[in-house]
């Protein structure tokens, strides 16, 4: 082994815990000895902390599978975990559509995930709120009230301070944030209506959400209205209005594949690719609040992002 494998920061960091592997011993896997002598931390966690580096044996990088015999002397330097470092502000590329003392509304793209979370701890949105909106750091969530899934664009509204905060929130549960959204869908949709299904976290795939039965369901409605319709890729499809009731996780995915319907490349609901698109076809495209400084309402617009344009315009539009 060389110092390159050598995790450089950790070697540069104070304070390492340094152990003797006692003579008596037996000779042992190393993750299982690390774990025995620092038991506050998962053995999945230090296993990590050795692929990284950050542990030595006889002042070489340690592996997870060798075995630790007596009197080896170990170093090791115990790291963060990765939701510790959630909230460090990041240049993270976003448009802001507008801004007051009170709020900030946010076109977010497609590809970036709103909130730090399993998987996901940083180059979120989040990271960049901090970034651009340091004063944001003293504000619950960096002040998100509401979220977009990673791969949906389109308009979301922060909170500059506790108190807009509180406004917005309770305008979200009175279901008075106007908020519609854009979708393109399978099949053929000619009449509008009404999706009235709660919806819970599935039963048999714990990333998909689904309608009732679910586990601990809530109410979602979602109202939608067709537009056009079209052929792309010898299969029809429709471009869709939705307008949300309420804001459940994947609400307008879930709903539309309910009606099987679902949103064009949202693979994980029973959508499939067709022309360019790559990820599920949902636009949030417009947002209206009341303001909380002044009471007036406020009123948002983003133009779809180029690669769902893209796709709309590769569209056999039915005239």
């Amino acid at each position: 082994m060389t110092d390159t494998d050598i995790n450089k920061e950790s070697l540069a960091a104070p304070d390492p815990l340094e152990f003797l592997v006692p003579y008596t011993a037996m000779p042992e896997r190393l993750d299982k000895v690390i774990a025995r002598l620092i038991p506050e931390h998962s053995r999945s966690r230090l296993q990590g902390w050795i692929e990284g580096g950050h542990v030595l044996v006889n002042g070489q990088p340690g592996r997870v599978k060798q075995m630790a015999n007596p009197g080896d002397r170990l170093v090791v330097w115990e790291q963060s975990p990765p939701e510790a470092l959630a909230f460090t502000p990041e240049d993270v590329d976003f448009e802001v559509v507008d801004q007051s003392a009170d709020w900030i509304v946010v076109n977010k793209p497609a590809g970036l995930v709103t909130h730090p979370g399993a998987g996901n701890w940083h180059g979120t949105l989040l990271n960049g709120l901090l970034y651009r909106f340091p004063e944001l750091a003293t504000v619950a969530r960096a002040g998100i009230v509401h979220r977009l899934d990673k791969d949906t664009s389109g308009l979301l509204v922060v909170a500059r301070h506790e108190k807009a905060q509180t406004h917005l929130i309770r305008q979200l549960q009175a279901h008075s944030v106007n908020r519609e959204y854009i979708a393109l869908v399978h099949g053929l949709l000619t009449r509008p209506g009404s999706v009235r299904l709660a919806i819970g976290r599935d039963t048999r795939v714990p990333v998909r959400m689904a309608v009732e039965p679910a586990i601990a369901p809530k109410a979602a409605i979602t109202h939608y209205h067709p537009g056009r319709t079209g052929n792309i890729d010898d299969a029809n499809v429709t471009e869709v209005v939705c307008k949300l009731e309420t804001g459940r996780t994947h609400q307008i995915r879930v709903h539309m594949m309910s009606l099987h319907h679902p949103l064009v490349a949202d693979t994980l609901y029973g959508g499939k690719p067709l022309g360019s698109a790559s990820r599920q076809l949902l636009h949030a495209r417009a947002l209206s609040f009341d303001d909380y400084g002044s009471d007036r309402r406020v009123s948002f617009a983003a133009a779809l992002a180029a690669d769902f344009q893209h796709v709309l315009d590769g569209v056999a539009w039915n005239t």
